[in-house]
């Protein structure tokens, strides 16, 4: 397994921006899919984007498509979110997951996972 860290999170006003990222140990970093996720409080954790292991193919949550971008860098071992035009909807906590056969968007598909990471967005 790779181990996860995420930072960047904060508090943000409606409207705005904020860059997660997600550092992985280990040296296959390269080969895993990687994904965030995100729980608001007192609902499921829901898919928000994933990242195939080249970074030419990327998948979105059609609650973020054209707000939020995924990236990657496989040199620095780093996936990153790039989040746009916040809206208080998005608050909740980010995780980063990591899987090396599945890149889809059920929980149960990832086997790493990140502490989390708050964004809070105010109205």
């Amino acid at each position: 397994q790779v181990q996860l860290v995420e930072s960047g999170g904060g508090l943000v006003q409606a409207g705005g921006s904020l860059r997660l990222s997600c550092a992985a140990s280990g040296r296959t970093f390269s080969s895993y899919c990687m994904n965030w996720f995100r729980q608001a409080p007192g609902k499921e954790r829901e898919f928000v984007s994933a990242i195939r292991r080249s970074g030419e193919t990327t998948y979105y949550a059609d609650s973020v498509k054209g707000r939020f971008t995924i990236s990657r860098d496989n040199a620095k071992n780093t996936v990153y979110l790039q989040m746009n035009s916040l809206k208080p909807e998005d608050t909740a906590v980010y995780y980063c997951a990591a899987a090396l056969t599945y890149c889809g968007r059920t929980v149960h598909g990832y086997n790493s996972w990140g502490q989390g990471t708050q964004v809070t967005v105010s109205s």
